[in-house]
């Protein structure tokens, strides 16, 4: 009996000690910022930075023209008439009289269809510089024009090694890499940190991608750090995901073999 249950004691501690075997250097996020105090401090050019977010082919757009004579703006507003089915919801927005808006979806060369205006080439612009563009253009029939652009399908797929891995939509366009992964409940403890890959489709619907090392500071520059629209990040499980899997088990395994040492100890009575 003696053996036995110092073989399963052996294997329940062997069990309790792999689990603590994550070094702080695996984990932690941009190590090598140097952040002595306040007056020593690092930090990124504006010149380093990503752009703003630039409209592609099948981008939906929420465009609204408002002006201080509404009726004038109007036309430029496209409502969707009630005999109108079978439009998608992401189609569809409402003003603040309730009126059905329609959005603009990008076609394959670049355009939109514009009330009024007619074809607009808008494929590469950012949303203030198309909001720009069209203030320019309707000022030719409205007085003061306001124009607001929005990116309506924005969002990106967080996979692999994450709390809450899936698909999520952003109201905002500019999203980083952490906060990303924050929709996605941040990493596990399982997680390779070291090597991240993020996957972009380009506008010639080729993909480019890179993997990013998110205990390096050097990732605060990278043009991948801010997201764009679809990008799809992958998180891999660490090399030694066998011991890990093995690990997150552990305390199964531990309640069996409680339940096998109980039953071994009634048998032998």
């Amino acid at each position: 009996m003696t053996p036995i249950k110092n073989l399963i004691s052996l294997f329940i501690f062997s069990v309790l000690l792999s689990s603590c075997g994550v070094s702080k250097s695996e984990i932690v996020y941009f190590q090598n910022l140097q952040l002595q105090n306040t007056e020593n401090t690092s930090s990124i050019s504006s010149s380093e930075m990503p752009k703003n977010l630039s409209i592609r082919s099948n981008d939906l757009l929420s465009i609204t023209v408002s002006a201080l004579e509404q009726a004038a703006a109007a036309p430029f507003n496209l409502t969707i008439l009630g005999t109108r089915t079978g439009l998608a919801a992401s189609e569809i927005q409402f003003n603040q009289n309730q009126q059905a808006l329609q959005n603009y979806l990008v076609d394959s060369e670049g355009n939109i269809e514009f009330p009024i205006l007619g074809t607009v080439p808008v494929a590469g612009l950012s949303r203030q510089e198309l909001q720009s563009v069209l203030k320019i253009k309707i000022s030719e029939y409205v007085q003061d024009p306001i124009v607001n652009v929005r990116i309506l399908n924005f969002q990106v797929s967080v996979l692999g090694e994450v709390k809450n891995p899936g698909t999520y939509d952003v109201g905002d366009e500019y999203l980083t890499l952490p906060q990303a992964l924050g929709l996605a409940g941040d990493l596990t403890i399982f997680g390779e940190r070291q090597n991240v890959l993020v996957i972009r489709q380009a506008e010639n619907n080729t993909k480019h991608y890179k993997y990013l090392d998110l205990t390096d500071s050097n990732t605060l520059s990278s043009p991948f750090y801010m997201l764009r629209q679809n990008d799809v990040i992958y998180v891999e499980p660490k090399s030694n995901y066998l011991r890990a899997s093995y690990t997150r088990n552990s305390q199964v395994y531990i309640s069996i073999l409680s339940a096998l040492i109980s039953l071994t100890i009634l048998i032998t009575r």
